[in-house]
Parts: structure tokens; C-alpha cells; sequence
């Protein structure tokens, strides 16, 4: 069928390794990548250029990074380049049924989801707060609606007991250029059939907050593992030691019980432990006190004698 024109739709890490794969493919001629515009970063709040539009620019792509699709003149731009496809990754942005309509096989996106569960934004941090099992990326037939179209394929992955959000990130990230190319492949080839979305599973996630981030220790230990899991590595799980926040990174849910008020430290062996709800331990084995470095609770322990303290008070 001869080189296949794409404009590609994307914004953060997780959408790089599907560009560079589509940049590298001989089948795949990438005309325009569209992107968010440029935003403050880090303390000093230095305009920097997302992942997506940097990957481009280092390829000689064209780099669009309009505000709203919904304009008749970025309609027209997308359109005058006659694409075969618009791919679109973790792009941020709604697309109206203008731009939907351009490509000539579709506009194809990469949800890191088994749609129609975890619809919206930030799927890969909720999968791991709900402590779900199993995941996977989706690509699917887009439509007006938010992730509603039609299914095409599907790659699943186990979540491991104690993956973070931000690696389980990069490993869905990393299942997509192999997932696109079948996609895009067997779509111009008309050797898919997409299926239906069963709407009586959809449920929908919202992006995170930093409210979230404070820890409820009346939950149950596996509640609170999931968490700390969920807001690694933004925004970080949080609690606070005599008035001072306290930043937890990493830690497990134990099998020792403990009743005692939740949040109450426990300190056993060099082990920072927690009471949590239904007589419940948590470990926590890395943590970040306000205006001190990351550590290990075992190096923290060595400083501070938290025995018998409560986190959260």
C-alpha cells in the first residue's frame, strides 16, 4: 500500500516510545506532530517543551501545539496534509468531530487501560490504587465521546504486588509501539474488526490532586499499599511526625497485627512500623521528612526515636 501519512497526537513520556517507533517504521511517514503548548517545570519554573514536541523537533517533524482543536484553521491545517491516520497518546486534549473525520482509516488512540475500565485521565495511577491485578494498553477507534469508541486490540500485563504508578507507567509505554504498528497495520489492511464497548463496565477516573495525597491510617494496611504505590512518584503519599510533613515513597503491607490507634509507629528490628485500620501493619521502609532528603526508614530510625509517636497527629 506504499508510506502511510500519520499526524500524531501526544504530550508526555508516555507517548514517546509510540512516535519513535512510528518515526522509525519505513511504512509510517509522521507529516506533524501536535502537542500541548509549553509549561513551567521544576522550582525555577523554566518553560519546557513536552516530551513529545522535543522527540519531534530532534526528527525535523513539524511541531503544532495549538490551544483548542475546536478552530476551523486547526482543522484546516490537520486536513491540508491529507493524513491516513491521526494516532493519538496521552494528548491531554478533546478532539471535535472536525478533526475526527480527517484521516482517511481513522483516528487511532493508545489508552493505557483494558477499556472500558479506567476511562479519562491518569487510568495507570488509579489501576494501582484500586490494587487491581491485571492491565493493559487499548487501542481503539476514536470517537467523540471520552474513550468510548470502539475497541481494536488489546495488550494485557499483570501488575506487580509492589510496581509504583511511575513504573508500571513506563511499562505500558513500552508495550505500545509494537501494539500501534499491528494496529495501524491491520486497520489499513481491513483485517480488524473493531468491537463494541460494553458501557455497562465503563468507569471513568479524574486526574490526581495533591489533596489525595494525605494517608488515611484508619484504612487497612493493603488500602494504604496501594496508595503510597498509586501517588509514586506525583504527588507522593503524605502524613506528618510532630507538625512536620512527611513524605512516604515506598513500604508493604505486613502480615503482624497490632491494635493500637492508627498511625501509631511501632519500631521492631530497625523496622519503622505503622498501626493501620482493622488492627493492620503497614511498613514503611522509604520516607522523606519536610526540608530532608530522601532515605531508607532504617536511616531515618537512626536519628529519630519515633517509637510509640503518631503519624498523621
Amino acid at each position: 500500500m506504499g508510506t502511510k501519512s500519520v499526524v500524531f497526537m501526544g504530550t508526555p513520556d508516555f507517548a514517546v516510545p509510540a512516535l519513535q517507533a512510528l518515526i522509525e517504521a519505513p511504512d509510517y511517514e509522521v507529516k506533524l506532530a501536535v502537542s500541548q503548548t509549553d509549561k513551567p517545570q521544576g522550582r525555577k519554573q523554566v518553560l519546557t517543551a513536552p516530551p513529545v514536541k522535543q522527540l519531534a523537533l530532534q526528527n525535523g517533524i513539524e511541531v503544532f501545539q495549538p490551544k483548542t482543536l475546536k478552530t476551523p484553521e486547526a482543522a484546516e491545517k490537520i486536513a491540508a496534509l491529507q493524513p491516513d491516520f491521526i494516532v493519538v497518546a496521552a494528548y491531554g486534549k478533546i478532539l471535535p468531530q472536525t478533526v475526527l473525520d480527517i484521516p482517511r482509516f481513522g483516528c487511532v488512540n493508545l489508552h493505557g487501560s483494558l477499556l472500558p475500565k479506567y476511562r479519562g485521565a491518569a487510568p495507570i495511577q488509579w489501576c494501582v490504587l484500586n490494587g487491581e491485578k491485571e492491565t493493559g494498553v487499548t487501542t481503539m477507534l476514536m470517537d467523540a465521546g471520552l474513550d468510548t469508541g470502539d475497541i481494536l486490540y488489546v495488550e494485557k500485563t499483570p501488575v506487580g504486588e509492589n510496581e509504583t504508578a511511575g513504573e508500571l507507567f513506563d511499562r505500558l509505554a513500552a508495550l505500545c509501539p509494537a501494539l500501534l504498528l499491528r494496529t495501524l497495520d491491520d486497520l489499513a489492511e481491513g483485517k480488524i474488526t473493531p468491537v463494541k464497548q460494553n458501557e455497562a463496565e465503563a468507569t471513568y477516573v479524574s486526574v490526581l490532586n495533591k489533596e489525595m495525597a494525605v494517608l488515611d491510617w484508619t484504612l487497612p494496611a493493603a488500602a494504604i499499599h496501594n496508595r503510597v504505590r498509586g501517588l509514586n512518584p506525583w504527588p507522593a503519599a503524605k502524613t506528618a511526625l510532630e507538625g512536620k510533613g512527611l513524605k512516604i515513597h515506598a513500604g508493604r503491607a505486613v502480615p503482624d497485627k497490632i491494635s493500637a490507634a492508627p498511625g501509631t509507629v511501632f519500631v521492631k528490628n530497625d523496622r519503622l512500623l505503622v498501626a493501620c485500620g482493622e488492627a493492620t501493619v503497614y511498613e514503611v521502609t522509604e520516607l522523606q521528612l519536610e526540608g530532608a532528603k530522601r532515605m531508607s526508614a532504617k536511616d531515618f530510625l537512626r536519628g529519630h526515636g519515633i517509637d510509640g509517636r503518631r503519624l498523621g497527629a
